[in-house]
């Protein structure tokens, strides 16, 4: 999983680990490049992981309209702009299996979930200030890829829908869902994989820490940590009830939001005129066709049913809102 060398490890605690460095090449960018952004109408995925929210990610991004972080912006995901004048990495376009082995392919130009990094560097700071930053991070990454709207993927920002909206108001806000026990089992299963595989290699684990993945593995933060029924996180109802609890309070708080936008994933696996629906609601004015496959497995195990009858009455919920 971990192609990084020794040099690279060094440079991504550098630039990663420290609050001191990630605030110090966030000011030191935005005092050289400093643009606003012209438009609030960005794009914000979110969502628990494994719910469709990356390959959503890599299906908008096609369309070519919006600046998004890259991989290529590892490890100074807070100053892309003076990062693309100094570094000598050159580009790799071929295009590999992510660590996930999940089938899905990426190459260094590809957007991936670095947000959270401004998140963990500014999230204490008051409103105005917090506001503020990111507007100018946001525009920094729009003027680096010469963009006009942004894109986000990021996991957390299921915690931050109000935030955003209020920073932002006319941005949409996408949430993924999938079928609930297919997905539990999804989340279980690579959050077993990523403690196997930080067991095998310390750096993952760093990493995962520095760029504020604890959606799954040696990391992991439930979403929802209060009241929780099932405690085991090596046990697929730990995860059933996460899915519960998460869905349940975004529908709860935001079905009747008019910029937020629950996505069926399966319907976008099953239906061409739903995705050409979600292209509508983002504003992209070309229709495209992008391939979405879902993930059928053979699920075993001691499911709680008042549990499971639960998640699957919030499901059909969810796939009766209207996604317009």
């Amino acid at each position: 999983m971990n192609n990084y060398s020794w040099l690279e490890q060094k440079l991504h605690k550098f630039a990663l680990s420290s609050q001191f460095m990630r605030e110090v090449t966030f000011d030191f960018e935005s005092k050289n490049i400093s643009p606003l952004s012209e438009t609030e109408n960005h794009i914000f995925i979110t969502g628990l992981a494994r719910a469709g929210t990356t390959i959503l990610l890599n299906a908008l991004y096609k369309s070519n309209i919006f600046a998004s972080l890259s991989y290529s912006d590892m490890p100074f995901v807070l100053a892309p702009n003076l990062w693309s004048k100094i570094s000598f990495n050159k580009k790799n376009l071929e295009f590999k299996e992510r660590a996930h082995k999940d089938g899905i392919k990426v190459s260094t130009d590809s957007p991936e979930a670095f947000e959270e990094v401004f998140w963990k560097t500014f999230a204490e700071e008051e409103y105005e200030e917090l506001e503020d930053k990111f507007r100018i991070y946001i525009g920094n990454i729009i003027h680096k890829y010469k963009k006009g709207r942004y894109l986000s993927k990021n996991n957390q920002n299921i915690k931050r829908v109000e935030l955003i909206s209020s920073i932002f108001t006319q941005s949409k806000i996408l949430i993924p869902f999938r079928e609930p026990i297919q997905h539990a089992y999804s989340l279980l299963t690579q959050h077993k994989k990523f403690i196997k595989d930080a067991g095998d290699d310390k750096f993952i684990s760093k990493y995962m820490q520095w760029i504020g993945h604890t959606e799954f593995g040696p990391n992991y933060i439930p979403i929802n940590n209060h009241n929780l029924n099932f405690h085991k996180d090596l046990e697929i109802n730990h995860w059933i009830e996460q899915w519960y609890l998460t869905y349940r309070d975004a529908f709860q708080a935001l079905k009747n939001k008019r910029n937020v936008h629950f996505i069926s994933y399966e319907k976008l696996c099953s239906s061409e005129d739903y995705w050409y629906q979600i292209q509508e609601i983002v504003k992209i004015k070309e229709c495209y066709n992008f391939e979405f496959k879902e993930s059928k497995k053979d699920i075993k195990g001691n499911i709680n049913a008042g549990l499971k009858e639960k998640v699957v009455s919030l499901y059909l919920k969810l796939n009766c809102l209207n996604l317009n």
